[in-house]
């Protein structure tokens, strides 16, 4: 059946999103396939999302973080869902990521060397972010900047493999049949735990 140990983390910030929603379709298809579950939403977290020295010197862990971080290291899955603004992440989620995916639990730095240890192999993800734009438009005219961050740049350099990225949009102009059609198809994913 693939992986049990799941870890969902919504990084909109809001809680009466539709990716909270979506969210929550994930986790109820995982559940029914019989996965543990574990959650990180963004928005209940108390943190600064600023890596105020970048890694010249050290900032401190809220526990929150902390926590956070010890979520991700039990977990085989971790699936993501934000909305892609300004074709990137939303703040809160960037400085998530800024503040845990830090040398030492993410990856480390090899002495004299251009290239990095990856530190958190042996899991996979799946990222679920919605769009304004249609889709086909952010793939070709915008060559999607913000899947090659979140995948290539964030969790492959960690060393977390497969990513796969499930894309939803544009949800702006969306009907109401569009959009549970999307959480339907959301928990089926969760309930194949991919």
């Amino acid at each position: 059946m693939g992986h049990k140990k799941i870890l969902i983390i919504n990084g909109h910030p809001d809680m009466e999103s539709y990716n909270t929603g979506l969210a929550k379709a994930y986790k109820k298809g995982a559940i029914a396939a019989g996965a543990e579950i574990q959650e990180i939403n963004l928005a209940e977290l108390q943190f600064n999302p600023v890596l105020q020295f970048g890694y010249r010197k050290r900032s401190e862990l809220e526990p929150d973080l902390l926590d956070a971080q010890e979520k991700i290291r039990w977990a085989e899955h971790l699936v993501w869902v934000f909305p892609i603004w300004w074709g990137g992440l939303p703040a809160l989620t960037k400085g998530f990521i800024d503040r845990v995916f830090l040398p030492g639990f993410a990856f480390k730095y090899r002495p004299n060397s251009p290239w990095q240890e990856k530190l958190l192999t042996n899991k996979t993800a799946r990222i679920i972010c919605t769009l304004d734009q249609p889709n086909w438009y952010f793939r070709l005219v915008n060559h999607r900047p913000a899947h090659h961050a979140m995948k290539k740049m964030t969790l492959q350099f960690s060393g977390i493999n497969p990513v796969k990225i499930t894309t939803i949009g544009p949800i702006r102009l969306s009907s109401e049949a569009y959009r549970s059609g999307w959480l339907d198809r959301v928990e089926g994913l969760g309930r194949r735990i991919g």
